[in-house]
């Protein structure tokens, strides 16, 4: 069933497995394919670039609704190990409101003693704190790229606000939730230095997460379309600063030395160090 909405075209379809095996954990889940969330620099455009070929990254959903069916059979046979939701989208996008497929199959993990990972952008995450609360092997985070409401609109316009994924995990380390904070990626010249950086070091040492990460801008499959369209609306000069920060390895290499001193040093300051895990 295909259904269109705003621009958005959102098909209900079946799928033959639902837990895959992963390399960034035991396994991966992803009641969804393709991600309303359409942030730019989303490396997870890769995982759709054969079923969607010419359609724009956040403008398709993919609904998998026999997932929930799927997950019970799945984690009943396999090993119990590490899950992580959603790898390749996110699970608390705006459908997952409607459908609940995520929160199903984390009912089901739990129930089969899973580990889970969750990493999102999503403030729908806190509707399933009740699941989540007094696991010990639930890990909670979410992404914060810039604290610039009107940047992040521009770069991420499906996600939640900054600020409401703020709260949300401020909310989840009140309950006993074991959290965590993804920086990234940094954008070069935005959030990845000055006051744009310490801003989001400073919301780390606010929330005091159990541990925070770091990653930087990547050229990933895809994204420099998307990203350098977005710089033509938020400040075209910065185009060629990017292009050449990366795709040339001279300027990326020197880049990437002096980002890591200026976390550092930033992490440092505010005692957070002992927290820090750079992606890079």
């Amino acid at each position: 069933m295909v259904h269109q909405r705003f621009g958005l075209r959102l098909r209900e379809v079946t799928v033959r497995s639902i837990l895959s095996s992963s390399r960034l954990a035991d396994y991966c889940l992803n009641p969804y394919a393709g991600c309303e969330h359409g942030c730019v620099y989303c490396y997870a455009r890769f995982a759709t670039r054969f079923s969607h070929p010419s359609e724009e990254w956040g403008s398709f959903v993919d609904i998998r609704t026999n997932a929930p069916q799927l997950i019970e059979q799945e984690a009943a046979r396999k090993r119990p190990g590490k899950v992580v939701i959603s790898s390749v989208s996110d699970g608390w996008q705006p459908q997952e409101e409607k459908y609940r497929l995520t929160r199903q199959c984390l009912e089901v993990l739990l129930r089969h003693n899973y580990a889970v990972f969750i990493q999102t952008k999503s403030a729908l995450v806190q509707r399933d704190f009740d699941l989540l609360e007094g696991h010990p092997n639930v890990e909670l985070g979410t992404t914060i790229t810039t604290v610039r409401p009107k940047v992040a609109a521009l770069f991420e316009p499906g996600a939640s606000a900054p600020n409401d994924r703020i709260k949300v995990l401020t909310k989840a380390g009140g309950i006993g939730i074991r959290t965590f904070l993804f920086l990234g990626p940094l954008l070069p010249y935005i959030s990845d230095r000055g006051k744009g950086l310490m801003d989001l070091l400073d919301v780390v040492a606010e929330i005091n997460p159990d541990y925070f990460l770091v990653d930087r801008l990547n050229p990933r499959y895809g994204i420099w379309r998307t990203v350098s369209a977005t710089l033509s609306t938020y400040d075209p000069e910065l185009i060629p600063e990017y292009r050449k920060m990366l795709y040339d390895k001279q300027t990326r290499d020197w880049y990437t030395f002096k980002l890591r001193h200026r976390i550092r040093e930033q992490a440092k300051q505010r005692g957070l160090a002992g927290k820090m895990r750079l992606c890079f």
